[in-house]
């Protein structure tokens, strides 16, 4: 790489912003991936910009950037949302894109849709050939990137550096913003005993050779301590956590078994500590790739014993799941539960799993519900649900009727709820 190819877009946070005008679309990427010193210099630009479009999906750390006082100026389009964004998405001071995760890609590169003029990413140092990595979030900035007419970089040598899908070349960076600072950090839950019993459930029903879909939060931090005798497992997921490490080491997570990129966890991006991200810095056991291949259902049905375990708000008695609304308050997204609830459905051998604490708010409500809230999102629909699984057991829904779910999921209600449940069923005539 010739020094000058790189170091003449050298630039200041605040210059490099200077590229972003009025009624501007801009992608920011997320998760623990935010470029900090480009926002807050966006954030500080704002006043002297009208109606510009910042489309993201998961972001972690403040959010100056949505607070009422940008009206006017820059208003966030989120397409899936996070606890930074949710008041304001629901105070109408920002948009919400309801959207699959693996079609984002799609709609970024399409200018009719969410193709953005500006990309604001955050890259790990280029090698000796000029190529960055886009380190902890691959799956939706590369594509974003590759749409935008603008390219601005945060250079961030504290970075890890991604393998496989992951790389931009210098030569496509508008303007770079060097800057030193630890990547954002988000540590393993401390599941309680209830996350405990669902997820020695759940281990139970994942068998030697399964490739699995991890998430990350307390159920699926405690699936991992359930698996140490497992053998072979492997990961085909949209995102992972600290957990594959010790699993790795134990000799449990070998990859050996996968019938697509045998060897290989796969994934799109990394929410983790800096032992995480350590641990995967320049390592090629793991592949990034964008999400509209790792989120493909058709991908994912590759994998033979492919198993996905997500989690729902509330589920009613005929199966409907949801997952992104408390009734007409949007709380998150889809994100990729029915991407990987189908590509599971698809697997030779693959099994879908909902798994969810059986009340909410100290156990005076139920999550197995009669019917849904009004204005509740159905993310995975009574066609696609399979297994389901709370502290009191697992509820086998495929194949099943309507009477015969309605008693799988009673009996995995909190016992409080169950003659209730069975009541509005037998006024339904669905037993």
């Amino acid at each position: 790489m010739r020094a000058t190819a790189y170091h003449r877009k050298l630039c200041s946070a605040d210059a490099a912003v200077e590229a972003i005008k009025s009624h501007d679309r801009v992608f920011m990427t997320g998760n623990c991936s935010v470029p900090k010193e480009l926002l807050a210099a966006l954030v500080r630009r704002a006043p002297q910009l009208e109606d510009v479009e910042i489309v993201q999906v998961l972001t972690i750390g403040p959010a100056d950037y949505v607070a009422p006082e940008m009206a006017g100026h820059i208003r966030v389009n989120s397409l899936f949302i996070s606890a930074n964004v949710r008041q304001a998405v629901n105070e109408g001071r920002a948009d919400f894109t309801p959207i699959l995760l693996s079609q984002i890609p799609r709609a970024l590169r399409d200018p009719n849709l969410l193709k953005p003029n500006v990309a604001m990413v955050h890259c790990s140092p280029p090698d000796e050939h000029g190529f960055c990595t886009f380190g902890v979030e691959v799956g939706l900035t590369k594509p974003a990137a590759e749409a935008a007419d603008i390219v601005i970089a945060e250079v961030n040598d504290r970075m890890p550096r991604s393998l496989g899908d992951s790389f931009i070349h210098v030569s496509k960076l508008t303007h770079i913003v060097p800057v030193s600072y630890p990547i954002v950090e988000v540590p393993m839950g401390q599941p309680g005993e209830l996350q405990k019993q669902i997820a020695s459930y759940i281990a139970d029903l994942i068998p030697d050779g399964a490739t699995m879909q991890m998430g990350i939060g307390d159920i699926p931090d405690a699936v991992l301590l359930y698996l140490r005798d497992k053998k072979d497992l492997g990961v085909h997921t949209e995102l992972f956590s600290d957990g594959v490490i010790d699993l790795i080491e134990s000799g449990v997570l070998t990859n050996a078994a996968k019938t697509l990129h045998r060897g290989k966890i796969i994934s799109g991006f990394a929410l983790g500590s800096q032992r995480l991200y350590d641990y995967m810095d320049n390592n090629p056991l793991f592949e990034f790739h964008p999400q509209d291949y790792i989120n493909d259902p058709f991908v994912i049905a590759q994998n033979i014993k492919q198993i996905s375990i997500n989690s729902a708000l509330e589920i009613d008695l005929t199966g409907q799941v949801c997952a992104d609304s408390m009734g007409t308050i949007f709380y998150s997204g889809v994100g990729g539960q029915l991407d990987f609830v189908y590509g599971a459905l698809r697997s030779p051998g693959g099994l879908p799993i909902i798994a969810l604490p059986a009340t909410a708010k100290n156990g005076t409500v139920s999550r197995i519900v009669p019917m849904l809230k009004p204005g509740a999102g159905v993310v995975t629909t009574r066609n696609h649900v399979h297994t389901v699984v709370t502290e009191y057991g697992v509820a086998r829904l495929f194949g099943k009727t309507i009477r015969q779910r309605v008693h799988e999921l009673v009996n995995i209600a909190a016992p409080q709820f169950r003659e209730d449940l069975l009541r509005f069923a037998r006024q339904q005539h669905w037993i």
